[in-house]
């Protein structure tokens, strides 16, 4: 097969499935997308009066058509595409005939991936923290049913503070609240029209209208000058992975309080047995793996992010094929996030606390006796403190 951008023969075989990479596979999430930043940019060429109208509308029915298909299943991309915008365009001029050609006028791959990419990110960043926000909201059941229980706080994994479940909870809850907002506000950079910058240097010679296309797709601003836009390849991408690192941080820290909750010598909360595995070996075990694979994740983010920043140090101006890349770390971290957020939702629903096996020692109350002491008697906080603890020690 020889593709939309072939000159004479047709590419190697091998230097295909070598350049081309995963994006076949990898691209199936951008169709949609595409589909969008493609009939933007048709409307704005008919706009400018580069498009007639008969072959405006005979491209965006046949995008639409197109999308409609895929989100059915009727086809996928295959590795003779290369990626989503060579699945498109060579499908597209097949079901309309030639006026399929003309979607390209003023448009690289380049700026064609980057708007794809961008609409999905900031749709992406929104879902995830819609997904943080449920985990809290999941939370304050937990401490709605159970919150007056008490727990000891630790310091140093050493019993320190009293607290309890509400408290627990809410600490938790109201990060992933601000992880979520991270999430939302890490998006400015995908907020930016690359349309209209084509492989990195304009599209001389095309009078091309980007606050139409900016407008059309609801970016706040448009890229300038049109040579920044590859510059900024894979810094929308690592400001949403280090937002996931933050959020998968949380919910690993979460998950690792649990698994200590869960140990035989703490036995302060069950699980119910659907949602624990059992041992291949050891009948009386029951394992709580869902929050240990939590407890993991922030690791896989951490390494995708560092991948990120990896591909893109060094690279000189204008586009480089090693962006390509960029989106296999990327989506494979926005996966794990999404897969992570709905099984801890649904699996803190499970956890219920065990007040009967929660004590909590005379020593935990130290800190306020000393606070207390200072208050009613007027006297430095070091030397109620240094009173407080002969006490405990047992001094005379």
């Amino acid at each position: 097969m020889t593709r939309l951008w072939d000159k004479g023969a047709p590419l190697d075989e091998r230097i295909l499935r070598f350049t081309a990479g995963d994006d076949h596979l990898l691209d199936e999430r951008l169709v949609a997308y595409d589909v969008r930043a493609s009939i933007a940019h048709v409307k704005m060429l008919n706009g400018q009066g580069l498009l007639r109208d008969a072959d405006c509308e005979a491209i965006c029915n046949g995008l639409t058509e197109l999308a409609d298909q895929h989100a059915r299943g009727e086809w996928a991309i295959d590795l003779q595409d290369e990626d989503v915008h060579g699945a498109l365009e060579s499908r597209l001029m097949a079901l309309i005939g030639p006026a399929g050609a003309r979607v390209h006028l003023g448009r690289s791959r380049n700026d064609q991936v980057l708007a794809a990419l961008r609409l999905y990110l900031k749709d992406t960043a929104v879902s995830l923290a819609d997904g943080a926000v449920a985990v809290a909201e999941t939370l304050d059941d937990l401490a709605g049913r159970q919150g007056d229980v008490a727990l000891p706080g630790y310091t140093h994994m050493q019993p320190a503070m009293p607290s309890s479940v509400r408290l627990w909870a809410g600490g938790f809850a109201t990060e992933l609240r601000d992880d979520a907002l991270g999430l939302r506000e890490a998006m400015r950079r995908a907020d930016m029209n690359p349309l209209g910058s084509a492989a990195g240097f304009g599209a001389p010679g095309v009078p091309l209208d980007r606050e139409a296309t900016r407008a059309a797709l609801g970016f706040a601003s448009t890229q300038e000058p049109v040579t920044a836009v590859q510059l900024s390849r894979g810094k929308a991408e690592a400001a949403l992975l280090f937002e996931i690192a933050l959020l998968l941080g949380d919910l690993g820290r979460l998950a690792s309080d649990l698994l200590l909750f869960y140990t035989d010598e703490f036995s302060f909360v069950s699980l119910p047995d659907a949602m624990t595995t059992g041992s291949s070996i050891m009948p009386q075990k029951r394992n709580p793996d869902v929050f240990e694979l939590v407890r993991s994740a922030q690791a896989v983010a951490v390494g995708a992010l560092t991948e990120t920043l990896a591909i893109t140090a060094k690279l000189p101006s204008g586009y480089q094929r090693d962006l390509q890349r960029l989106k296999a770390p990327l989506f494979r971290t926005i996966d794990l996030a999404d897969d992570t957020l709905g099984i801890m939702a649904h699996a803190l629903s499970g956890v219920v606390f065990r007040p009967e096996n929660i004590a909590l020692s005379d020593d935990l109350h130290a800190a306020r006796r000393a606070s207390t002491l200072a208050v009613n008697e007027g006297i430095p906080f070091r030397e109620a403190y240094r009173r407080v603890a002969d006490f405990l020690d047992g001094d005379t």
